[in-house]
């Protein structure tokens, strides 16, 4: 007789309310023994292949055909579960976690700071290619290695890293730092873009778009003026003193391309560098701001 929906779904709905009950009534120690007696008990519900006119020797065999094919896994897995036992018990897996963790925590570090460091060197590299840094950072070996924009950034990243061993918590003043001098060209960045949308310097042949475009690039200016607010002064004067020496590098771009080397307005933007420069290599020496 071919089995029924309700003859398949018997075992397995009887196998969920057993375990089920036996969870519900001993909590964890059903698992010392009434849920085997449960999953006993639901084999024994399996006799419904009686029912369908099966013979007693046939659920028999079909039992033997069933354990046997699953008695390899079974002895792999008590190897396994054996094999572990001991390695526990002498120490090995302690061992293994603690020299296997500090291994790959040094991998990542170490993986990690190459790929700071190339993204970092990377970034100058391109600037150059574009002609927007000076000509010797566009310089690559012959394995097409940016060497000299590799040697800049990590001379670079060794006195900032020197700087911080004078830090309380070095780790969140590089945050921090980091974050206001990211907004300040944020802040340049929507100043200029607004300037485009007020003077119509690319929008005279796409005028369209120019209403929706002026209210992003307002409260861009906003937004970002009051990041810097919330940072505070310290890590804007700070963020000058990093600026200002940089102010070489836009120099020696200009006069290779022979332009003149500042407009009105970057000469404005220069004294604003310079006069932060001061104020903050001032406050610093003072105790005014500490980092």
């Amino acid at each position: 007789m071919t089995p029924s929906l309700l003859d398949a779904l018997i075992p397995l709905v009887a196998l969920a309310a057993l375990i089920a009950g036996s969870l519900a009534l001993f909590d964890l120690d059903a698992l010392d023994g009434p849920i085997q007696v449960a999953l006993v008990m639901c084999a024994m519900i399996g006799l419904i292949a009686l029912k369908n006119g099966h013979t007693w020797e046939e659920v028999q065999v079909a039992g033997q055909g069933a354990l046997s094919s699953i008695t390899s896994a079974m002895f792999i897995l008590l190897a396994v579960g054996a094999l572990i036992g001991v390695w526990n018990l002498s120490g090995t897996i302690p061992t293994l976690v603690y020299y296997g963790v500090s291994l790959g925590l040094i991998v990542s570090v170490l993986g990690a700071y190459l790929a700071w460091t190339l993204m970092a060197a990377e970034v100058l590299f391109v600037a150059a290619k574009d002609d927007d840094m000076p000509r010797f950072l566009a310089r690559s070996s012959g394995a097409d290695v940016p060497s000299a924009a590799l040697l800049m950034t990590t001379i670079l990243v060794q006195i900032m890293l020197v700087v911080t061993l004078a830090s309380e918590d070095a780790f969140n003043f590089a945050l921090d730092l980091t974050s206001a001098l990211t907004l300040i060209p944020f802040l340049l960045a929507a100043a200029h873009a607004l300037k485009l949308v007020l003077t119509r310097e690319t929008y005279t042949e796409q005028p369209e778009g120019r209403s929706r475009e002026l209210v992003v690039g307002a409260l861009a200016i906003v937004y970002t003026a009051f990041l810097l607010f919330a940072a505070g002064p310290k890590f804007i004067l700070v963020s000058f003193i990093i600026y200002a020496p940089a102010t070489v590098l836009f120099v020696m771009v200009r006069r290779e391309q022979g332009r003149p080397l500042f407009s009105p307005g970057e000469l404005v933007i220069l004294a604003v560098s310079v006069v932060g420069a001061i104020a903050g290599v001032v406050a610093l020496t003072t105790g005014a701001i500490s980092i």
